[in-house]
């Protein structure tokens, strides 16, 4: 089944549960008014259908592959990445002042999501080009801004990030890449590199790698690691690619998925030393390269909404057609088509509602961010600066384990069909696989949530999320209608749970940090099921407010599954949280191992 862009839910998610209504009454998104996003998302979705769509599964089928030490890409990447440049693409959130169009995180978010369900293998591509620009304008020279940064922003040189070494995964202690100085004031770089997305390709006529490498001198740990721009081709006088750099990709991994993106093993320094440029300062590199992951975790984040997007649209498509047994409510002849049987229904409806409310956080990351750079005001944007904190490491974690969960609902959908390759349906499991693991895996998602962001500011960001929560809560217990059903009781179950959940982590964080680590995941996804849930409930209030026409009336349906059947789970999590310690300490000697 080919991907059909939701133009209209993404829009009604961004108006009414990620803020742009008001951000548009406010002025703070100005530039999305008169129907602006609309027109951008549209163009957008012509893209994701008409380009991306129908090479995905050649890619998936083909791969990439390494000829004679250079990557081929899949047949028809080449020609869409040429579509890519020519709609501009590139440049869509970069800012005026470095040549793109200056607009919102959350309309790329929105165009962004439309992309990686029609592609995601492609779409890893083009997008550690916006972190890399960030790390620039935020870290970079003068001199690396002027030479770099016009034509990453355009797409014409697109980047990657070189983290990960055989010695230094999560834990970049261990990184070995060496960096020496020369005597013309650039860098020789030597080492390897591995899991580089995109680190060789046959797209365009440069690629800008960013490096993570350590100094002779440095101290030890990551306080002594540095950051360093090296391009495949250096520049010749006229500022374009010239000689060829000592970086070569020496082998591509084979995996479960994403097929189309190269996965490479990048070697530095096999001629004696790679050229390269320091961005910010020495033994300060791992806050430049932060600058890029967080615009990366967002991007991921999206990626675990765009696949279950995909699985979802694919599963109901499979569902409405394969007729198999005979459904108590169907009122047709014959055969009834299976989404009539209760379970299949069941299923498909935790799709749709995981994967809706998986989007309502990320929009809300992405706005967020905006407000960082566009609220007039220095409380607006330090509070956006909080929440946007608060809300990353939820929207990556919460949203690629849905994308994880739903795509693997789709393949059940799906019966036996599901676990042949032809159907489709298992390319979109494998694929988003792997989003739960880089940019930091899940885990480290929710060490990052509960050690740093929920105490930081003495947990007031939380306390700010929680009264948002409460806020929309007073608003929907004024409704009385059936089609709301126990929307408003399940719902203030979860955010009760949340915040005693809340106040016991804190109580936790300083005084006995195993349990709260042994508590962290759980913690987290209580968090997303509470914040997803209201978020879907303000969508649910919105619909109402219009009539409850087909689309409103799905909506609201959609909010009370979530309710009552998914954001249930919220009181027991808490438990979880709150009461498991003893039994994740324990769970050595389940192991076999010494305590």
């Amino acid at each position: 089944m080919p991907y059909r862009a939701p133009i209209d839910e993404l829009l009604f998610t961004m108006t009414h549960a990620a803020g742009m209504k008001e951000g548009l009454a406010s002025g703070v998104y100005a530039d999305l008014d008169d129907g602006f996003a609309a027109t951008i998302m549209t163009e957008a979705a012509k893209y994701a259908e008409e380009v991306l769509d129908p090479i995905n599964r050649g890619g998936d089928i083909h791969g990439s592959k390494l000829v004679d030490g250079v990557v081929k890409t899949a047949p028809g990447w080449i020609e869409a990445y040429a579509k890519w440049l020519e709609g501009g693409w590139g440049a869509l959130v970069a800012g005026q002042d470095v040549g793109g169009m200056g607009l919102p995180h959350l309309l790329h978010s929105a165009c962004f999501e439309m992309w990686t369900s029609a592609n995601m293998a492609f779409m890893l591509g083009p997008t550690l080009s916006y972190g890399a620009v960030e790390a620039l304008v935020a870290h970079g020279s003068k001199e690396l801004q002027d030479a770099w940064i016009g034509k990453l922003v355009t797409g014409e040189w697109p980047a990657t990030m070189n983290l990960t070494e055989p010695s230094a995964g999560s834990d970049l202690n261990g990184l070995r890449t060496r960096a020496d100085r020369h005597a013309d004031g650039t860098y020789r770089i030597s080492g390897q590199k591995i899991f580089i997305t995109y680190g060789d390709h046959d797209m365009t006529d440069n690629i800008v790698h960013l490096v993570l490498a350590r100094l002779p001198d440095a101290p030890a740990g990551t306080r002594g690691i540095s950051l360093f721009l090296v391009p495949k081709f250096l520049l010749d006088a006229d500022g374009k690619p010239g000689k060829r750099n000592d970086v070569r990709c020496t082998g591509l991994e084979h995996k479960i998925g994403i097929h189309g993106s190269p996965t490479c093993v990048m070697s530095y320094g096999d001629e004696g030393g790679a050229v390269g440029w320091l961005i910010g300062e020495e033994n300060r590199g791992l806050a430049c390269m932060f600058t890029m992951m967080n615009s990366a975790r967002l991007a991921t984040a999206l990626q675990g909404v765009a696949m279950g997007e995909r699985a979802y649209q694919h599963a109901l498509a499979y569902a409405s057609e394969r007729r198999q047994g005979k459904a108590s409510d169907y009122t047709g002849a014959g055969v009834s088509p299976i989404l009539y049987h209760p379970d299949v229904r069941r299923n498909l409806m935790t799709m749709k509602a995981l994967t809706h409310a998986a989007r309502a956080i990320c929009y809300s990351t992405a706005d967020a961010i905006d407000r960082i750079h566009r609220a007039t005001d220095e409380a607006g944007r330090k509070i956006a600066s909080e929440r946007a904190a608060l809300m990353t490491p939820l929207a990556k974690a919460f949203s690629t384990d849905i994308g994880n969960e739903v795509t693997s609902i789709g393949v059940q959908v799906h019966g036996g069909m599901g676990y042949i390759e032809e159907t489709g349906a298992a390319q979109f499991f494998r694929d988003i696989r792997i989003a739960a693991i880089y940019e930091g895996t899940n885990g480290i998602q929710a060490i990052d949530l509960v050690t740093r962001k929920l105490p930081m500011a003495g947990g007031e960001p939380m306390r700010r999320e929680i009264a948002d929560m409460r806020a929309a809560l007073a608003e929907l217990e004024k409704i009385n209608a059936p089609e709301f059903g126990m929307m408003a009781t399940r719902l203030k179950e979860a955010v009760d749970a949340l915040e005693r959940a809340t106040a016991w982590m804190l109580g936790k964080v300083g005084a006995s940090l195993d349990e709260a680590l042994a508590g962290a995941t759980p913690y987290l996804r209580l968090f997303g099921l509470a914040r997803g849930g209201v978020s879907l409930a303000n969508i649910a209030l919105a619909a109402r407010d219009n009539g409850a026409g087909a689309p409103d009336a799905a909506r609201i349906a959609t909010a009370r599954f979530f309710a009552e059947q998914i954001a249930v789970g919220a009181p027991g999590l808490e438990a979880v949280v709150t009461e498991g310690a003893a039994g994740i300490r324990d769970g050595l000697i389940g192991l076999g191992a010494a305590a």
